[in-house]
Order: structure tokens, then sequence, then C-alpha cells
């Protein structure tokens, strides 16, 4: 049986949620210089878990898409630039 959350972890995890989509930028610029580095097989699983950051800092699926289409860190760059 799960025992019931404090106060206090109810505010973490609303604080949590309410930040996530700052939460995705941050994680999808730590990325970008992560692919700046990386190439191969590295390059994709970088690519992979930027996607997903993407998508949830508010970009749209076919921005994401032409992003990736493009592989060029330098765009996503610029178009995590206007998001900020």
């Amino acid at each position: 049986m799960t025992q019931p959350r404090t106060r206090y972890q109810e505010k973490i995890i609303k604080n949590y949620y309410r930040n996530l989509d700052a939460i995705a930028l941050q994680k999808a610029m730590e990325q970008v210089t992560e692919l700046y580095l990386s190439e191969g097989k590295k390059r994709e699983a970088v690519w992979q878990r930027l996607v997903g950051n993407l998508e949830k800092a508010g970009l749209h699926p076919d921005q994401v898409k032409h992003l990736r289409e493009q592989d060029d860190p330098a765009l996503i760059a610029e178009a995590l630039k206007k998001l900020v």
C-alpha cells in the first residue's frame, strides 16, 4: 500500500510539471552542445533524446522534423534562441 504524499512532496511534483518546458529547453541546449561534438552512433543517440526535448520545449513537430533532416546544430541553436 502506498503512503500519501506530504505537502512538500506535492509541491515538488507540481513545480516540476509547471516548469517542464523550461527543463526540456535547458536539456535541449545541453544536447545541442553534445551534438556538435558527437558522430556516428553516439550522434544518433543524442538526436533521439534531443527530438523529445525539442517537442517538450514547445517546437512544432514539423519544425523538429525539418531540423532533424538538416542535421545542423547551428539551426537548432537558432530555433532554441527564439524560445528563450
